[in-house]
């Protein structure tokens, strides 16, 4: 194959990513994305941060528009790519650029892993390229950035130190990615693994290798700096955080394994692989064929790799397995911190395994079936385009129809009052959407916040909990969302304007709202014991822009007595 056959398939690969992010910058914000982690919090949560004035702000300031004070570090670090992206750019902008950022540094990652290192030959270029670009389209985690999409690139670099190939190319890759990713959602597993590849190196080599050693603790360097608001909420603070009564472990042993499965099978949410309907069975062949060419010696890497694929899916079901529960309790890092994300790495081994498969394959010369299963695979992955997925298969909201700026500008009106003179809360509504309109809110969804705050907040909702033990283990023993649950709800907060759904039996603690300086509930279900609870319906707000019918109750004055 010659030079010009290659430039042409990377051209085309490129112009396909390019395509697959269109929609996010011809739409902007009539684009459909994922709401989950992401609408719900994430993006809202950079717009806040952003309009705090807090950007930069010290290492315990506060962010005085949520919860009467989030403390500045639950927001992370100014230095992460994404949050300057965000101040610098309108949020839809922002988040179309680091799509396009992420896919086209997944794609050089994993193309020249494999090209310089395991599909050495020319001929076979096309496989580097087909395993790439499938990686390249995975739905990962938006805020993740290359939390995971980036460790291909990161063991590129890494290899290439650790032979003594390297050049500038990879000391710069492996101190700017610490800038486009997380250390806790990704690359903290990954340099633990890069670690003891390098301990194995020197137990079977019997040479330090310096240089390969000096890299890893580099890139942990710059990860800290980076982060340097976590560290100090971690090692400095004395403020106690919500995550301290995590709970996570209460599987048994059948649980445990039956989770496993599901994660090697399906994937996780955070790390959606998409590898069930083609690479799974293509990597089970090849480990059949392998074994019955008796080739285990030869193809030891594809077989290790398959069974550390399935090794991180059992770690990750058994980290919420009763066992831990002895050491959980008496540590409170097994808690806060979440271990079971070394399946973290397994979009980096499950598409390395399937370019190593393929490869096996080409090599026995079933080249259509490796053809047909490149295509398969990326065919595979074009449903889960944003757009595609988010607007024909889960009909969410659009990005405009969500956060309904309109709608809530005419809630903001109504009041007639500077937003930071008064709280609100939100029932059937996430509070991000509140957020991202300029309110000031007493509930919220955030990774970290005072643990004090939890059980201040938990007196506004404690009878609705007691109804509903779900919403109580969900509260109590998790807690990121400080919502406002109400049990004839359960855990939806996505109510449209076309919802029949009345709320006929809340039971709040309106006396506490009213202390916390709750003055409004924006609810997207009308309350009809709205006079029970010592709320005044004050009206109903709706726009044909706008995903939800807001209903709007005034907190009556609350006696002292």
């Amino acid at each position: 194959m010659n030079r010009t056959t290659e430039k042409k398939q990377l051209f085309i690969a490129l112009i396909i990513i390019l395509l697959f992010v269109s929609p996010l910058f011809i739409l902007g914000e009539n684009a459909h994305i994922r709401v989950h982690d992401n609408l719900d919090s994430n993006l809202a949560w950079y717009k806040v941060l952003v309009n705090s004035g807090q950007l930069f702000g010290s290492v315990d300031a506060k962010i005085p528009q949520i919860i009467n004070g989030l403390p500045r570090y639950a927001y992370g670090s100014e230095w992460t790519g994404i949050v300057l992206l965000h101040a610098l750019f309108p949020t839809m902008t922002a988040y179309a650029l680091s799509q396009t950022i992420t896919r086209v540094f997944a794609f050089i990652g994993m193309y020249l892993l494999l090209r310089d290192f395991f599909i050495k030959e020319r001929k076979a270029h096309f496989i580097a390229v087909g395993v790439a670009l499938a990686f390249a389209l995975t739905p990962f985690w938006p805020s993740g950035m290359l939390s995971t999409l980036g460790h291909p690139l990161a063991l590129w670099a890494f290899l290439k130190i650790r032979e003594g190939k390297d050049t500038w190319k990879e000391w710069l890759t492996i101190c700017l990615l610490p800038f486009y990713s997380s250390i806790v959602l990704g690359f903290f597993f990954f340099l633990v693994a890069i670690f003891i590849f390098w301990l194995v190196d020197v137990i079977r080599v019997k040479k330090l290798n310096g240089r390969f050693l000096f890299s890893i603790i580099l890139m942990g360097l710059i990860f800290l700096l980076v982060e340097y608001r976590l560290v100090y909420a971690t090692l400095f603070s004395d403020e106690v955080s919500h995550r301290i009564e995590f709970i996570s472990s209460r599987h048994d042993l059948f649980r445990s394994f039956r989770l496993s499965l599901k994660n090697f099978v399906l994937g996780h949410t955070h790390v959606m692989t998409n590898h069930t309907v083609v690479i799974l069975p293509i990597l089970l062949l090849v480990v059949v064929l392998i074994l019955l060419r008796k080739q285990w010696r030869q193809e030891k890497l594809i077989l290790f790799l398959f069974v550390l694929n399935y090794a991180l899916s059992l770690w990750y079901a058994l980290w919420f397995n009763v066992m831990w529960i002895p050491l959980k309790e008496k540590i409170d890092l097994l808690n806060t911190f979440n271990f079971a994300r070394f399946h973290f790495l397994r979009p980096l081994i499950i598409y390395l395994s399937f370019g190593l498969s393929l490869f096996y394959l080409w090599r026995m010369g079933w080249r259509k079936i490796v053809t047909i299963a490149i295509l398969a695979q990326i065919l595979v992955l074009i449903p889960f385009n944003e757009e595609i997925h988010y607007r024909f298969i889960h009909h969410t909201p659009t990005v405009n129809e969500f956060y309904a700026t309109e709608l809530f500008q005419e809630i903001k009106e109504y009041i007639g009052r500077p937003q930071s003179e008064y709280r609100v809360v939100s029932i059937g509504l996430h509070p991000a959407v509140s957020q991202y309109n300029g309110f000031y809110t007493l509930d919220t969804y955030s990774n970290f916040y005072p643990l004090q705050y939890k059980y201040k907040f938990r007196e506004i909702i404690a009878n609705e909990l007691d109804k509903n033990k779900g919403l109580r283990i969900y509260y109590d023993e998790w807690g990121s969302r400080c919502y406002v649950f109400v049990d004839e709800l359960g855990k939806k907060y996505n109510f449209r304007k076309n919802s029949k759904r009345v709320i006929q039996n809340l039971d709040l603690n309106t006396k506490a709202l009213y202390e916390m300086g709750g003055r409004y509930i924006l609810s997207s279900v009308p309350i009809e014991n709205a006079k029970d609870n010592e709320l005044v319906f004050e009206k109903s707000f709706e726009h044909p822009e706008a995903a939800w019918r807001v209903y709007l109750y005034r907190v009556m004055q609350q006696s002292s007595t």
